[in-house]
């Protein structure tokens, strides 16, 4: 069973993906609001994956993904948005993430499919 660290500014999105991926079979350790609390978080949970909302209030997803992918042994990173991939398609390949799901397509499956890659 895969371990998640759900990382987003909004407390019901992240209660809403904590279900979602309970009910799937994941262990969700953690949870985090700002790029700060995600690193602490990383750091002490030692996630498998990581879920990483783009905008968050201290920094964005992908400038974080760049940070969590400097310790080395870094999680699966997957970063979402309400928007479409079609916006930050340039800063995705860019990233160590494994991939890009949007919130209203996140499923236990989708997220299979991206770590499986």
């Amino acid at each position: 069973m895969a371990t998640v660290l759900i990382v987003d500014d909004h407390a019901s999105f992240r209660a809403s993906a904590r279900a979602l991926f309970e009910a799937e079979g994941y262990d969700v350790v953690g949870e985090a609001a700002d790029g700060a609390e995600a690193l602490d978080a990383v750091r002490s949970l030692r996630p498998d994956v990581v879920l990483l909302d783009v905008q968050l209030p201290d920094t964005d997803g992908f400038a974080l993904a760049h940070r969590i992918a400097e310790n080395g042994d870094l999680p699966r990173i997957v970063l979402t948005s309400s928007r479409e991939l079609a916006d930050y398609a340039d800063l995705v390949e860019t990233t160590p993430a494994r991939g890009f799901v949007t919130k209203d397509e996140l499923t236990g499956q989708t997220l299979a499919d991206l770590l499986e890659h």
